[in-house]
């Protein structure tokens, strides 16, 4: 077990002999050191007349390593020496990390006691074997009323939360990390602003949240190198509590930003830039961070991965390429956020693939019976505001226009209710058969006419 700074250093190594090189040149972010035969994502320390700088080797050029520095490259000369950190990236975890939050290296950075690592896992490993995993069969609870009612996850499930700026994404994920069922939650704050990483860890996630919940921050400010780290640092700690028999929640604020980091390096590193200028690294990165969350048979992670779309298009290269991957995704409107509505959950944008396997028929039918409620408002609703549509010249109309207040009330939520999958469930039932009753009772009026 490796220590830093008194504390466990969960970035560990399985001790390998050190290689060592020298600076030739400095450009822009990376460093071109020769000598050093080191592998990818391999970490290293620059040491120059400022002291050591930990640096990653993200590529090679002719006999020529690339290395990143986790922090500016101030101070490093022609012919410092660079040397390899002793061994291969793993990730020492213990159950006492929940409750703590740890930096994109994994080391402890909330001030509390040290942690004694029991384990060590990969930082980089493969997804389980796809013929492996069980099936999805049953629901993992998230508290928000309009996700476990109509848009119901299953542990194991992969789901992405897509959204522009400033639509309540991260009180979405503060909600569900606080609300959730789940037996362990890990949250990635990837990219996030500094400012904001506090307000989440006080007023979002709250001391219910975090009782139960290890927190992983890399802000806007460092290294893309430690931002995606972050990533997969958050993941393997999953896996850990995963593979002790546990149902963990990774929630991943955002993909996008870590995706963001990742192009940095690739361009860094010399990639051709491709669609909207992200490299070919990010694309094929994403199924390798993704395809690790799913269920096993000793436990599950259910992955929450947040997506800030730009523009709010949810097809631009990011959004369109997870949304392949994934198993589901909720979209947030900005429309709905404008209203007041909140959580700005869009039903009808939004799907569960695994929804069918994890509920009873009973409920299915009845979360058909809203959407289709909301669907036709989507059609009618200009007739109506505009006061061109006559009341009573059609029953399914008329059905959606008067429960419509029922159905707005069963889909906001304040940030502090909660609400369980049982009582999701039968408000759901509730809501459809007021739905029902009402269609028939109208369509007999018209009858009688």
């Amino acid at each position: 077990m490796s220590a830093f700074a008194g504390e466990i250093d969960l970035v560990g190594r399985v001790t390998t002999p050190a290689l060592i090189g020298r600076v030739v040149d400095v450009t822009g972010l990376t460093v071109r050191v020769a000598g050093l035969p080191a592998s990818i994502g391999t970490m290293c320390e620059v040491r120059s007349h400022r002291g050591c700088t930990e640096a990653q080797v993200v590529g090679f050029r002719d006999d020529e390593a690339i290395v990143m520095p986790l922090r500016d490259t101030q101070g490093v000369a022609r012919g410092d020496v660079v040397r390899t950190l002793p061994g291969e990236a793993v990730v020492p975890c213990a159950e006492a990390l929940v409750g703590r939050v740890v930096d994109g290296l994994g080391r402890v950075i909330d001030n509390g006691p040290p942690v004694h690592a029991d384990a060590q896992y990969p930082l980089y490993t493969s997804a389980p074997p796809a013929l492996s995993r069980p099936r999805i069969d049953e629901p993992v609870g998230t508290g928000i009323r309009a996700m476990d009612a109509l848009l119901t996850a299953g542990r194991g499930q992969r789901l992405g939360l897509f959204a522009g700026t400033g639509v309540g994404k991260s009180v979405l994920v503060g909600m569900i990390a606080r609300h959730t069922d789940a037996d362990v939650c890990v949250v990635a704050l990837v990219g996030e602003r500094g400012r904001e990483v506090n307000d989440f860890i006080d007023k979002d996630l709250g001391p219910e949240g975090r009782r139960k919940t290890v927190m992983v921050v890399s802000t806007s400010d460092e290294s893309p190198v430690l931002r995606v780290r972050a990533g997969f640092v958050a993941t393997a700690i999953a896996e850990y509590f995963r593979d002790r028999g546990r149902d963990v929640l990774l929630l991943m604020d955002s993909v996008t930003r870590l995706a963001i980091a990742q192009r940095q390096i690739g361009l860094a590193a010399g990639e051709p830039p491709a669609t909207r200028g992200y490299t070919p690294s990010v694309f094929a990165l994403f199924p390798q961070l993704l395809e690790r969350a799913g269920r096993t048979k000793r436990g599950s992670i259910t992955g929450f991965y947040s997506v800030l779309v730009e523009g709010d298009d949810i097809n631009d290269p990011i959004g369109d390429t997870i949304r392949g991957i994934l198993d589901g995704h909720v979209w947030l409107s900005r429309s709905l956020a404008s209203q007041g509505h909140y959580p700005a959950v869009s039903v009808i944008d939004s799907i569960s693939r695994v929804m069918v396997d994890v509920v009873d028929e009973r409920q299915e039918q009845a979360a058909r019976t809203v959407k289709r409620t909301l669907a036709i408002w989507n059609e009618i609703s200009d007739l109506v505001n505009i006061g061109a549509y006559a009341p009573g010249s059609n029953p399914q109309f008329d059905t959606v226009i008067e429960t419509r207040p029922a159905v707005l009330a069963f889909l906001q939520q304040g940030m502090r209710e909660r609400t369980t999958m049982a009582e999701a469930r039968e408000q759901l039932l509730a809501l459809a058969g007021k739905i029902e009753e009402t269609q028939q009772r109208l369509q007999k009026g018209v009858d009688k006419k």
